[in-house]
């Protein structure tokens, strides 16, 4: 299911081909016409997606967001081509297939917003007033003191702007990627080893509670 409730299937509709793997494996005719109909279906798929998330693009004209489309799903088709071994069968193919298209149309999406933008790396922030009196520090404020202390003692200088940019600057992480040369798993690494040690920090400091954390299981 995606967005506003619609489903893969209803965007990208299902070709009577029962041999895709084959096919787009094969040589000559029999490949090229496989390859011309998947190109369509993905295509398909990044026109949808890019019209979902064309509010993130004000100002662009049609032509330009339809540009944005073609280039996702050949960006989508080399992916589909290179996982084609790892197609297992559970779903149908072209439902397996849409995901790439949405996924390569959000990431192009997402670049063409930030495109004239500056991502910066924040070292600090603030989650609460600093001349917040004892009255107003509630639990929550508490809460916030620790967490904002942690962030500044328990992370190294790259775990903090890491994930400063990506959870309090919102920077999409492929953006952020592109900008620092690197690639999505680095960062989620980086990402995932600052929560651990951020959880480890409030868990010293008596403000979580130390029960096993479900998310990295």
């Amino acid at each position: 299911m995606t967005a506003h409730g619609t489903t893969p299937a209803e965007v990208v509709p299902h070709v009577a081909r029962d041999s895709w793997v084959a096919d787009l494996s094969a040589d000559g005719p029999v490949r090229q016409e496989a390859l011309q109909q998947l190109h369509a279906l993905l295509l398909r798929a990044s026109r949808h997606q890019v019209g979902r998330m064309r509010y993130l693009l004000p100002g662009i004209g049609a032509r330009d967001l339809d540009d944005l489309a073609h280039q996702a799903a050949d960006e989508a088709l080399v992916a589909v081509l290179r996982r084609l071994g790892s197609f297992e069968g559970r779903s149908r193919f072209t439902t397996w297939a849409y995901k790439f298209a949405v996924l390569q149309t959000s990431v192009e999406v997402r670049r063409q917003a930030w495109r004239t933008r500056e991502v910066t790396l924040p070292d600090t922030v603030v989650l609460v007033d600093p001349n917040s009196s004892p009255a107003d520090l509630t639990e929550a404020a508490q809460l916030a003191v620790a967490v904002q202390d942690a962030i500044t003692t328990a992370l190294t200088p790259h775990q903090r702007r890491i994930a400063l940019a990506l959870l309090v600057e919102g920077i999409p992480i492929d953006v952020l990627a592109d900008r620092l040369g690197t690639n999505r798993n680095a960062l989620y690494k980086t990402l995932h080893d600052a929560r651990s040690r951020l959880r480890a920090a409030l868990i010293a400091s008596g403000h979580i509670d130390p029960s096993p954390d479900r998310s990295t299981s």
